[in-house]
């Protein structure tokens, strides 16, 4: 019997290659309801500053930036249209340049493993993931790329929009000496050190305050350092630990590689267990969400 030719795996997602749209934006959220149709939930269902993972083609892209989230129905006496919602849903999307990405059903245990954030964080946006298949759009922008969340059944749909908005770090850069003076006299600093979303990766804009670190190395050849990395309280402790923990060591990594003694340096992750700030408010999330230099 033939061997069945294995599927070529699918190519990578890459937002470059989408259209750009330049098409005029009306208000927040850009988006409303088909006629005849309802919101249901909460009544304020958007989010300042958040993230929320678009599922395209078989892997989570987490989008960070402002959110809204609508649980609708027909109106009282009317019949919920599953097509009719989602050739309109479409057509709203396409009228801001947006196209459809992906389609498709995703594993229950990568919906259950993001946690009370997103499973309750987004309860009217997100809908029945579990059951139901989910549509992903996305309109490229220069001023913040728009992402569309959508899902129904028989009698009611869901759907997040997120627009991408950069993070805006609360540490500041930290010259060399202030450095040195901070741990001199606490003991530890917070620096300037950013990562991409949920990922190891330090983001090319922390390169100048590597390039302090370095320097406050280099003045004193006797210091030593262990890296601290810290999160928030989103997502599950593991997980939170294996990223702390990864973060450390990206930024033990930079300063190795630039010539800095492995013996000087050594990485900790503490996960969410150290919180500096309430992680019930953007700000403190973001505060927690940190790299801590403590003299060894």
């Amino acid at each position: 019997m033939p061997v069945p030719a294995a599927s070529a795996p699918q190519a990578a997602f890459d937002i470059a290659k989408l259209p750009l749209s330049q098409v005029t934006l009306g208000e927040w959220p850009y988006l409303g309801l088909p006629d005849g149709y309802i919101a249901e939930g909460r009544a304020n269902r958007t989010k300042a500053f958040a993230r929320f993972p678009f599922w395209v083609n078989g892997a989570a892209h987490w989008v960070e930036g402002r959110f809204h989230e609508w649980r609708f129905s027909a109106q009282p006496g009317a019949q919920y249209s599953p097509p009719e919602v989602a050739k309109n849903v479409e057509s709203m999307v396409q009228q801001l340049g947006g196209v459809k990405v992906s389609e498709g059903k995703l594993p229950a245990e990568t919906a259950n493993s993001w946690g009370d954030e997103i499973t309750q964080g987004f309860i009217d946006g997100l809908g029945d993931v579990w059951n139901r298949p989910v549509t992903t759009y996305v309109v490229r922008r220069d001023d913040g790329n728009i992402w569309v969340h959508f899902g129904q059944n028989n009698e009611q749909g869901w759907m997040t929009l997120g627009q991408e908005k950069a993070f805006q770090p609360s540490a500041q850069l930290l010259p060399a000496g202030e450095l040195k003076k901070q741990l001199d006299s606490a003991g530890k600093v917070t620096i300037a050190v950013n990562f991409d979303t949920d990922k190891t990766s330090i983001l090319p804009s922390s390169q100048p305050q590597i390039d302090q670190v370095l320097q406050l190395l280099k003045d004193d050849p006797a210091l030593r350092l262990s890296v601290n990395g810290h999160t928030d309280n989103r997502g599950d402790a593991a997980h939170n630990q294996a990223l702390s923990e990864g973060r450390a060591r990206a930024v033990v990594s930079a300063l190795n590689g630039q010539g800095i003694e492995a013996a000087r340096l050594t990485a900790q992750g503490f996960g969410d267990t150290q919180p500096v700030a309430d992680n019930s408010s953007d700000e403190g999330r973001a505060r927690n969400r940190r790299v801590e230099l403590v003299k060894a």
